[in-house]
Formats: structure tokens, sequence, C-alpha cells
């Protein structure tokens, strides 16, 4: 290799590693970021039942969370797999349904997820987040519902009680 050739290589090495290095750091960010915000609680199967099945990590959970009045909701696959989780969502609208509710065929997130508490995150917060869930390993889990109120849900139940008189935040369109 020519010094020239080698000359141009260190350049450029090292001119791109703070791109593939911050890309890295963005993931292992959203990494860390939905640990602490115990995304494996709702997200994957089996965690209610004391064995989470992490070869399912995020691919959607196998318990529905009951809301008075408004159904019964089963926390979905975070993957990116195209079928049945995020993958045909954009970078921004996963941001958007992290960060306002809002899904991109207009329904509203139930008032178990914790958007309006990701709201506060920064933008470089909310990028690592979806960085992460993007770079995860597609799983191919389609959960089921929402259940509306008059629905028979088809999975274990557990029952959200607000606190008396208190109405719920927001009303998911079903």
């Amino acid at each position: 290799m020519s010094a020239k050739l080698a000359c141009a290589a260190a350049v450029a090495a090292m001119t791109l590693s703070p791109i593939f290095a911050s890309a890295q750091t963005q993931v292992e960010r959203g990494k860390y970021l939905a640990t602490i915000g115990d995304c494996v609680d709702c997200h994957t199967p089996g965690y209610f039942f004391g064995k989470p099945d992490m070869t399912h990590y995020l691919g959607g959970s196998d318990v529905g969370f009951e809301i008075p009045e408004l159904g019964v909701f089963v926390g979905p696959n975070l993957t990116p797999d195209k079928e049945t989780g995020l993958g045909a969502w954009t970078p921004e609208q996963i941001a958007t349904a992290l960060t306002t509710g809002a899904r991109p065929d207009g329904r509203i997130l139930a008032p178990i997820m914790p958007w309006h508490a990701l709201s506060h995150l920064t933008k470089p917060d909310v990028a690592a987040l979806v960085a992460y869930l993007r770079s995860l390993t597609p799983v191919s889990h389609k959960v089921p519902g929402p259940f509306g109120p008059s629905e028979k849900p088809t999975v274990f139940v557990m029952k959200v009680v607000p606190p008396d008189g208190a109405p719920p935040e927001q009303t998911p369109k079903q």
C-alpha cells in the first residue's frame, strides 16, 4: 500500500469513526433507556408469570391490562418485524407514538403506556430509544387486541383500577 493511500485510509478512518461510534453509542443509550424504563415488563411474554421469554424480548406480551370502561390492552411487539411489530413504522412515527401516544393509524395508545412521562425525554434520548428498538432482532408475534369493554379477551388479564371517581386521562380509539 502506498504511503498516500495509507494516509488517506487513516484520515477516512479517523473521520468516520466518530460517526460509527456515535451510532453505537446511540443504540447503547437506547438500550439503557429501555432498561430503566422497564419496557421488558409489558412488552415481553412471560414477564408477568415470572419467566420472561428473552428469545422474544420486546416481542409483545401475553398479558392484557383491563382498564374499566376502556377495555383490555396487550403490550405490543416493539421489534422491527414488518408484519407484527414496528418494522413498517418510520423512526418519526415511533418517536411520535412514544412521546404523544399517537400511532400512525390514528389510534391513541392505552393510558397504561407511559407516553406522558416519555414526552419529557430529550430529542436525542427519543432518537436513541428509536435506534435501539430498530436494532433489535425482529420477532414475529402478533398480540391480540385491543379488546373493547364488551369483548371477551383471549389472554390473561390484569385489572387496572383507577382511584375512585378518577376518569382515565384519555380514551383510546378502538
